[in-house]
């Protein structure tokens, strides 16, 4: 990796870690979800760089992949994750952290961000991702919890927010080696519950897979505004605040209907046990690895 790449993740690691402190800043009760996600994306582009998808909180037995579409969701005492990423030209910064709103669950958070810090101390050329998910895994048992075991960490490349390799929450058996220069979202949950997520329905983020010719005006409209936001999950939400609720709604039916569209929808515990989740990016050096999402 050229030097001029590796200083983008830098600068958008940077902005991604600013942005989630901000974030964690303005969650209180009584204060809207939605609204938390909306300053927190205009956070994003203040401080110099795009999102590389919408700014997501999750709450309770829900493990990610939420962003109300209105603001009729507001925070009282909810155990609060805030998924947050940044991208400068397409290299990305994603974190992660979670908030306890009830004062009750001190352990639940420090299992996945104990979890989170082990990992990162063993990440260097050569290690196994099944060395990774043993940390991950060890840590968060300790605390009497369970790792999320399917959903994982994840490589980060141009334009593109999951790739290779999937780093687990547990030893999984894969003796793939990180190798110096690669960039990954080092990305522990811990459960309360099942430690197993489903797709729940009334999915609110989206990704233009495979664009489409379409007839109809308003769709068409709709497609010009998503291609904006490039070949990058986007909310639902962007596109009510410029089209309104139907016009976004018929569009986004019409896109579903002709497999235009990628859905993500909420991710919760198949118990509905509460789930922390704690993430950084890192880039791995000659020696060790350097955190980019550190401020």
């Amino acid at each position: 990796m050229d030097k001029e790449t590796i200083e983008k993740y830098r600068k958008a690691g940077k902005i991604a870690a600013e942005a989630l402190n901000y974030a964690a800043s303005l969650v209180k009760p009584g204060v809207a979800v939605a609204e938390v996600c909306d300053k927190t994306d205009a956070k994003i582009k203040e401080l110099g760089g795009e999102c590389a998808f919408p700014t997501q909180v999750s709450m309770n037995d829900v493990a990610a992949h939420f962003l109300p579409e209105d603001e009729s969701v507001k925070f009282s005492d909810q155990v609060v994750s805030i998924d947050v990423g940044a991208h400068v030209d397409g290299f990305i910064g994603d974190n992660a952290m979670t908030i306890d709103l009830s004062g009750k669950h001190a352990d639940l958070v420090k299992a996945s961000r104990e979890a989170l810090d082990n990992a990162i101390k063993i990440i260097k050329p050569g290690v196994r991702l099944r060395e990774i998910g043993k940390v991950i895994h060890d840590a968060i048992t300790k605390y009497g919890f369970s790792p999320v075991r399917n959903l994982s960490g994840h490589g980060l490349g141009e334009y593109n927010i999951h790739t290779k390799p999937n780093v687990p929450n547990y030893d999984n058996g894969d003796a793939t080696e990180l190798k110096e220069g690669d960039i990954v979202a080092i990305e522990p949950f811990a459960s309360a519950g099942a430690g197993k997520i489903y797709e729940s329905s009334n999915p609110t983020i989206f990704q233009l897979a495979e664009p489409k010719p379409v007839r109809n005006m308003i769709t068409r409209q709709v497609i010009k505004e998503i291609a904006e936001y490039g070949i990058l999950p986007f909310s639902k939400r962007w596109l009510i605040k410029k089209f309104g609720l139907a016009k976004t709604n018929f569009a986004l039916r019409e896109m579903t209907v002709l497999g235009m569209i990628r859905e993500y929808p909420p991710l919760i515990d198949e118990a509905h046990g509460l789930v922390s989740q704690a993430e950084n990016t890192v880039l791995v050096t000659k020696d060790g690895c350097e955190v980019l999402t550190k401020i």
